[in-house]
Formats: structure tokens, C-alpha cells, sequence
């Protein structure tokens, strides 16, 4: 995670900016500082990386790289008001031992964002942030079966504000994020669906945050979270509306280093750990 000490709308790059609707920041900071105690109370270590004047957005983690066991691939932001971001995610994850993977210069591509594993299944979004043809090199990078899934709604931007594994089996989706064909996708190769209802999606129900059996989002999602009941999960609610005026919630402020809960990587990690 990344505190929130410069956040702030200063430009406009998703539908959910505007610079006349700006953040409370003293509101922001807290919002933030409850959502870190909220994942460390549910047993993850959280560590930091420092923030930097000028870089507003460098708080929404989850846009810095794609985890893959020890291995990152850095994303390459398409919008210019990104991209300084981009060298200090390099140097965060290099210290921390990860091995570094760059895509070619001429694709975009926006890490965990976009791309989120279900299973041995890496799905991924394109179209509005991410390239389709960066999704392939991805796949080819990482030895992993991808699943380029295109987006159709602006106001969901990346693939992590419209789909969230839970498990190897299970996620929960929004579907009019997405094609006909997506949807088709996500039916047929994720076992099990929850799908969320378009005024629960505009809560962003979908950007949640996994920690075992328990699943971390923004406030205003009381239908979720009677079916996760349901489905044997733990709903937590924490609020994150000033970071949704810029287009982001829970799992858009954090980057997972050790793999989600839903990786079929992690879960052999985890196997192996026990033998």
C-alpha cells in the first residue's frame, strides 16, 4: 500500500474524475489508515511504499504489476499522468527481490488492474487501459493460459473494478462491464458466479479486497454481502468514497506481493509449504 499523503483529483482520466469534485483529504487519510487496519486486524502485512509530490494516483498499488510468484511484470500506464509512477514501482520491487519483467515500449499495459488469476486461468482486461496484444505477451512471459476479456463500460476502466476472484472457483462480476462474448468467458471457464447488480457495482462492490475468508469492500454493498454470507465468506465494510471519486476502492489501494487468495500458483505454494 501506498499512503495517501499527495492523493488528490488533479487531472482527469477515468469517468469517475473531476477536478470540481475534489477529495477531502484529511477524510481520504483516514479512510486509507482504516483500511490498513482493517487488513492488518485480518492477519496480512502491509508493507509501504513511500509516497511522492506530484503523483497523485501512486496510492491505487494494484496498477503497479502483475505479481507472479517471484517474478513482476511492471506496467507501462497509458496515460502521460501516470507513467512517472512507473520507475518508482521499479525500484519498490527490485529492493523486495522480485524479478523484474518489462513488455515491449509500444504496449500499455496496467498490472493487477487489469490482470487477475482464477484458478491456473489468468483473466484479463483490454481495450480502455491495457493492450489485447500486451495480454498475449503476458501469457507468454509467465507460461499461463490468458483470457483477454475486452470492457465496454467506460466507468469501469479496469478489469478489477467489474471482477473479483475469490477462489480458484469462485468470483464475483458485474456483468454489464462486459461483451457478450466476455460473459460468455467468465461463465464458462469460473465455476461458480456471483454477479452484482449495477447500483452495487457503482459502490464498487467488485474492488474487494481477499484475505482468506474474509472480503474487504467499500460501503453500499448489502446485497453482496448477503450472498457472500451465503457462500460461506466474511463481509467487512470500510469507506472508501473519497477514493471512488477518483475511480478506485479496496483492492485498487492495495497490491497482493504473495499471491491472491484465488491463484492456483498460490495455492500450490501453499501446498507445498505444508508438506
Amino acid at each position: 500500500m501506498c499512503p495517501p499523503d499527495f492523493f488528490g483529483i488533479e487531472y482527469e482520466i477515468n469517468p469517475w474524475m473531476n477536478r470540481q469534485r475534489q477529495a477531502d483529504h484529511g477524510l481520504a487519510i483516514e479512510q486509507w489508515r482504516r483500511l490498513h487496519e482493517t487488513l492488518t486486524s485480518l492477519g496480512a502485512t502491509v508493507s509501504l511504499l513511500e509516497p511522492v509530490p506530484g503523483l497523485p494516483d501512486l496510492v491505487f498499488t494494484a496498477n503497479a504489476a502483475l505479481i507472479y510468484q517471484d517474478q513482476a511484470i511492471l506496467s507501462r500506464f497509458r496515460h502521460p499522468q501516470r507513467q512517472g509512477e512507473e520507475a518508482h514501482n521499479e525500484s519498490w520491487l527490485a529492493a523486495h527481490r522480485f524479478h523484474i519483467q518489462r513488455l515491449t515500449d509500444a504496449m500499455y499495459f496496467e498490472g493487477a488492474g487489469d490482470a487477475l488469476f482464477c484458478g491456473d486461468n489468468l483473466f484479463a482486461g483490454y481495450r480502455i487501459r491495457s493492450d489485447a496484444r500486451a495480454l498475449q505477451q503476458v501469457g507468454k512471459l509467465l507460461d499461463v493460459r490468458v483470457f483477454p476479456l475486452e470492457l465496454v463500460d467506460t466507468y469501469y476502466y479496469h478489469l478489477d473494478t467489474c471482477f473479483c476472484p475469490l477462489s480458484p472457483t469462485l468470483a464475483i462480476y458485474y456483468p454489464g462491464a462486459f461483451d457478450d462474448y466476455g460473459q460468455r468467458v467468465l461463465k464458462q471457464y469460473v465455476k461458480h458466479l456471483i454477479p452484482v447488480e449495477q447500483q452495487e457495482a457503482e459502490s464498487f462492490a467488485c474492488n474487494a479486497v481477499v484475505v482468506g475468508r474474509h472480503v474487504v469492500t467499500n460501503t453500499g454493498c448489502p446485497r453482496l454481502h448477503h450472498q457472500l454470507c451465503q457462500a460461506g465468506y466474511t463481509p467487512i465494510e470500510t469507506p472508501l468514497s473519497e477514493f471512488v471519486k477518483s475511480g478506485g476502492s479496496a483492492k485498487c489501494l492495495t497490491l497482493r506481493l504473495d499471491g491472491e487468495e484465488a491463484a492456483g500458483w498460490r495455492q500450490l505454494a501453499d501446498a507445498g509449504q505444508q508438506q
